[in-house]
Parts: structure tokens; sequence; C-alpha cells
């Protein structure tokens, strides 16, 4: 078996993190706008009907992207020969890429309200 690298366990860790966090805030959405709890931009807090939209979207998405980034780890961790520079960027790449996603994805859908 290829051992786990450091950046493949993060970007695993991250996947991970990312699923329980959608999950959570599909079963658990904060139902009043606030700064502490949930998907919160200047837009998603315009209002309450933005607000429970964005919950909703961003918590699924953020599942969804969580289930992404674990496969792509699972799979470089199995099929991975060699593990340089160039793949380490790669993942760092893809947890801030998938941020930005996120973000991107749900103020569009938050735009349209």
């Amino acid at each position: 078996m290829i051992p786990f690298n450091f950046l493949l366990e993060i970007l695993a860790l991250v996947g991970i993190i990312f699923i329980i966090t959608g999950v959570f805030m599909q079963i658990f959405p904060p139902k009043k706008i606030n700064s502490l709890y949930g998907y919160r931009t200047n837009r998603s807090m315009q209002n309450q009907k933005k607000w429970d939209f964005a919950q909703k979207y961003a918590a699924r998405l953020l599942t969804i992207i969580g289930l992404v980034l674990l496969i792509i780890s699972l799979i470089n961790s199995f099929f991975s020969i060699r593990y340089g520079a160039s793949e380490k960027i790669t993942n760092v790449i893809l947890i801030i890429g998938s941020v930005i996603f996120l973000l991107i994805k749900t103020e569009k859908r938050l735009k349209n309200i």
C-alpha cells in the first residue's frame, strides 16, 4: 500500500470537514440571520429569504465539494507513483479553488433572488 502523504491527508481531511459541515448545516440550518453560524456574506444577510436560501444551497454544495475532494484524495493515494511539488501545489489549488467555487456559485444564485 502506498503511504498517505501529508498533503493528501490534508485534502482528505478538508473533504471530510466539508462533508460534516455541509450535513450539519442541512440538518441544523441557522434559522435567523446571525454573525456566528452559517453561510454569512453581505448578500446572504440582506433579508431572511436570501438567508434561508443561502444556508440550504451552500450546505448542499459544501457536501458535494467535500465528497469530490475526498474521492480525489483517495484516488491520488492509490494511483500516485511519485508525489512532488506539482502535486502538492495542485492539492492546495484544489482546496482554495473549492472555497472560491462555493462562494461564486452561491453568490450568483443569491443575486437572482
